[in-house]
């Protein structure tokens, strides 16, 4: 692997966006490959950090900068990704359901799909479960994520999933759940096809869920 992606992957987890985006910059230039400048540099990065707030070893604010820096080496590459044919891994539709309107988990867990290589849709806070479903038809997604943080909104979920059936994607469109009062056993209850205790889980369940 080129020493250039390895500073990008280094200073990536270290969350410093402007070199990042020069390194990134420069590996073009180089003609390295875009999908290698993504996979074994940016994505790379992103993934240590998932694996380190798993553990607890950073916490919300290191996540925050390394995808701030993660966004500005994107910058000059999103264009050449797509004239290169490098397709996201998939679509997630992630939103805070119906009576919610906490985002900073959500937020955390569109970073994480970013970092994992997903398109992200984020549909917001407050979204109506049909809403959430149109979205995953609308950009062919195969996962949507719902987050509550509240015991009174998280039964909203259930609705989300029952949306799904009643569009009939149940199978082709995955629905999974988190946020702090939700558990294994509350996403068993209504049926949703997986639960994430935090965002870095979430993306290795979207990546599951996905087939991926």
């Amino acid at each position: 692997m080129s020493a250039i992606l390895e500073q990008i992957k280094e200073n990536l987890i270290k969350g410093k966006a402007n070199d990042v985006k020069a390194l990134v910059d420069q590996a073009i230039k180089e003609d390295i490959n875009p999908g290698e400048i993504l996979n074994q540099g940016l994505l790379a990065g992103m993934s240590i950090i998932g694996e380190r707030f798993k553990k607890n070893e950073v916490y919300v604010p290191e996540v925050l900068i390394a995808a701030r820096a993660m966004k500005a080496g994107m910058e000059n590459l999103k264009p050449l990704l797509a004239s290169a044919g490098v397709e996201p891994l998939a679509t997630v539709v992630v939103g805070t359901v119906k009576g919610d309107l906490h985002d900073i988990g959500k937020n955390l867990v569109c970073m994480m799909l970013e970092g994992a290589g997903f398109k992200v849709i984020d549909a917001g806070i407050n979204v109506e479960p049909e809403k959430l479903v149109q979205l995953a038809q609308e950009n062919n997604a195969a996962v949507i994520g719902a987050s509550a943080l509240l015991t009174t909104t998280m039964v909203n979920m259930k609705n989300v999933v029952e949306s799904v059936k009643s569009a009939g994607l149940t199978g082709k469109v995955k629905v999974m759940i988190g946020g702090a009062p939700v558990t294994q056993s509350f996403a068993d209850e209504i049926g949703a096809d997986g639960y994430a205790p935090d965002a870095a889980s979430a993306a290795d369940l979207a990546r599951t869920l996905a087939g991926k």
